[in-house]
């Protein structure tokens, strides 16, 4: 479905996906209405291409929940309670390798005992280990099953047989087009069914049996686009629900949004260093707030478990470790098949370094540049940017310098006139003072920096040849604080925006200063006794009045 679902406004999401609010149309809404009420019923679960199974049918492996609700049973998930086992309150078992935000599920279900009270949660909000609350579509043998409801929010939000558009202002508009006694027939109680439910934008409709049920066009404040997926089951009378196949595909986002996926490693170099989990939740959090369509999800501890992490991506960026063991070795032909798509590639720090030869070939492909081994020099210096292009990654970026352990002598790819430097300076003679090895010195380096005292280039953009998309590397990055400067962050929020497809704004992604403390969240490691906490406040405040 290629129309605009003009999104309203949401708040950031807290969590793994971050994203921006957006503009509303009545017309859009009116459009959306007509479109959904003519779609055809929906085929069974796993007929169409593009699904992915995030249930195994033997193991809970990628959801966790209260083991005393929930297990796996003849290839379901059983969610149960007993007269001897009761739950004091909604208990809920949570997928927890992604979030969800433009999808489809299909899942078969069933209530075989006499009160059944349950739902599948979306786009929800963790409220603790086990809890969430967000948009429920009910599963319930006590006539509710399909209708929308909202946990921990604003109850109900479309009964069976009801389209309702809630307006910016909270007001509602329903309009009736089925019987809800005889959509309740549709359900067969103790037997096994079909649920359907498709989000997309700010539309959210469910159907059962291949039957439409409801559906809700939400337009308030407390509309959301993004959070986690979750199945239900309800404190009170002993109860039990069976759910087997599940599957999920995500759609596109629609025209008015981009999705950036940020993939940030494992556990790297000590506390305020390759700060890859607290990097990218920085990022995302940053373009979430200050522009406009970007929508982010962020998967942390390496490559994502999530089947479907980049089948809606506009671009990917990677934090992470890089050489032999970098986490898209084992992935490269299915990151290919992506990059085929037109999706952008970014790399930061010790991601842009990939073995030579095949790997290596595919980052010149994707990235226009990376760290070849005995070719690229790793040393800790300050880079003075003197002179910025007129490229869009560049925009609102003023000269500035500043240490870090920054990469240079990269190796680029053959059609050079598509590779645009971002930062270039010319390293200092002590940073090639170590002897020669993969990282540390060649005669090639020394003869292009000593000898010919050719800039070197820090961060590139590149518009790619042989492929559609854009990509993008930096070099820089190993020290987390660095990311309070307003240069050096800016630039790498205009590059994701232009990656992704969007338009970057003419002074470039402004955002408010950066502080230590937001700086000292999420991190992988507890802050060491002698932390020079001072050092870095008085730098990092002294940086907030330098112009981006």
């Amino acid at each position: 479905m290629g129309f605009n679902l003009c999104p309203s406004p949401a708040p950031p999401i807290v969590g793994h996906t971050i994203m921006n609010p957006f503009r509303t149309s009545r017309l859009c809404v009116a459009v959306a209405c007509l479109v959904w009420t003519v779609l055809p019923a929906a085929a069974a679960p796993g007929t169409e291409p593009g699904f992915q199974r995030i249930f195994d049918g033997t193991t809970l492996e990628g959801w966790s929940g209260d083991p005393r609700f929930w297990r796996v049973e003849n290839g379901s998930i059983v969610g149960e309670t007993t007269p001897s086992n009761v739950a004091e309150g909604n208990t809920f078992l949570i997928w927890e390798r992604g979030g969800v935000d433009d999808f489809e599920i299909r899942l078969r279900f069933r209530m075989p005992t006499d009160y059944a009270n349950s739902g599948v949660q979306i786009r929800s909000v963790r409220h603790g280990t086990y809890v969430v609350g967000g948009y429920q579509p009910d599963l319930s043998n006590d006539g509710w099953t399909g209708a929308l409801y909202e946990e921990r929010g604003r109850g109900i939000l479309a009964r069976r047989g009801e389209t309702v558009v809630i307006a910016p202002d909270g007001t509602r508009t329903v309009t009736r087009w089925g019987d809800g006694d005889a959509l309740a027939a549709r359900v067969r109680l103790r037997d096994w069914n079909e649920y359907h439910i498709t989000a997309r934008g700010n539309h959210l409709v469910t159907r059962v049996n291949g039957v439409k049920m409801s559906e809700l066009i939400d337009l308030g404040s407390e509309a959301r686009f993004d959070g986690l997926l979750a199945f239900q089951l309800h404190s009170g009378p002993p109860m039990r629900v069976e759910i087997r196949d599940v599957q999920l595909r995500r759609l596109p986002l629609s025209d008015d949004r981009k999705k950036v996926v940020f993939v940030a490693g494992t556990l790297s170099h000590g506390y305020g260093n390759h700060e890859h989990r607290a990097g990218c939740l920085l990022l995302a959090r940053l373009l979430g707030e200050n522009v406009e369509g970007i929508q982010s999800a962020v998967y942390t501890n390496g490559w994502p478990k999530d089947p479907t992490a980049f089948d809606n991506a506009d671009a990917i960026v990677m934090f992470s470790n890089g050489g032999g063991g970098h986490m898209a070795l084992p992935h490269l032909d299915r990151l290919d098949e992506v990059m085929k798509r037109g999706v952008g590639l970014g790399a930061i720090h010790y991601a842009v370094e990939i073995p030579k030869g095949d790997s290596g070939d595919y980052f010149l492909r994707w990235l226009g540049g990376y760290f070849e081994t005995h070719w690229s020099v790793n040393p800790h210096w300050t880079a003075s940017i003197r002179q910025l292009p007129g490229h869009p990654a560049a925009r609102g970026v003023k000269p500035f310098e500043i240490y870090d352990e920054w990469y240079y002598h990269m190796r680029f790819a053959d059609d050079l006139e598509q590779v645009v430097p971002i930062f270039s300076a010319l390293p200092p003679p002590e940073s090639l003072s170590r002897p020669d090895g993969p990282h540390s010195g060649n005669p090639q380096v020394r003869a292009a920096v000593l000898e010919r005292r050719e800039s070197q280039h820090l961060m590139w953009t590149y518009q790619r040849g042989q492929m559609p998309g854009r990509g993008f590397g930096i070099t820089g990055a190993h020290y987390h604080w660095n990311w309070a400067h307003p240069g050096f962050r800016t630039a790498v929020l205009n590059a994701i925006v232009w990656i992704a497809g969007r338009e970057v704004p003419e002074g470039g992604v402004r955002t408010a200063p950066v502080t230590l403390e937001e700086l000292l969240v999420n991190q992988d490691y507890e802050r060491p006794a002698n932390f020079d906490m001072d050092t870095w406040s008085r730098r990092i405040d002294a940086w907030k009045s330098v112009a981006p």
